[in-house]
């Protein structure tokens, strides 16, 4: 928002308004700003934005315009049925796996990843249990044989960092220091 945020101290970097940034093609239609999509939209302008490109170190003609959830005219084919087997490959090799679902997620239900996690027929190691943050419920969590640990985010959407980021943040850091969830 142009009108609160602050100038830049070294006067380098200008506010400029969405219309003003100049972007490909696939620019997405405008939501109002409280709708939930709102971030998407703005996330085409600052995916797109020179600025980001260069600190991201995005070489110039590499991607000419980043499109979020583009599906049409990309220059691949699905032809991956399963991923159980580069799963299974994974963990059979000694990687450590974190697979986490939002349990409010109705693309894809937490039931059917959990469903294709029991598929591997791994060991349970620690069997299901809730796991929390400042004593309270975060979600659910279950370690199998080969470092393989499921978790489910309490209240989490599809994307469940976007819609619980502080629950996400505790899970990650915890797997990734080899702490317990």
């Amino acid at each position: 928002c142009i009108y609160v945020s602050p100038k830049p101290d070294d006067g380098t970097i200008g506010r400029k308004i969405l219309e003003e940034i100049v972007v490909g093609n696939h620019r997405p239609p405008r939501p109002p700003m409280d709708c939930s999509t709102y971030p998407n939209y703005l996330s085409y302008f600052w995916a797109n934005s020179n600025n980001t490109r260069e600190n991201l170190g995005i070489k110039k003609g590499t991607v000419d315009e980043w499109v979020r959830c583009h599906d049409d005219g990309l220059p691949y084919s699905q032809d991956i049925e399963s991923s159980i087997k580069y799963h299974q490959n994974l963990t059979s090799r000694g990687y450590r796996v974190l697979v986490y679902s939002g349990d409010h997620d109705s693309v894809v239900p937490f039931l059917g990843t959990q469903a294709w996690v029991r598929s591997l027929n791994y060991p349970i190691v620690d069997d299901w249990r809730a796991w929390h943050i400042d004593g309270q419920s975060a979600g659910f969590t279950i370690t199998y044989a080969n470092d393989l640990t499921f978790a489910t985010v309490k209240g989490g959407g599809h994307t469940a960092p976007e819609y619980q980021p502080e629950r996400c943040l505790a899970m990650f850091g915890r797997w990734i220091s080899e702490k317990s969830l």
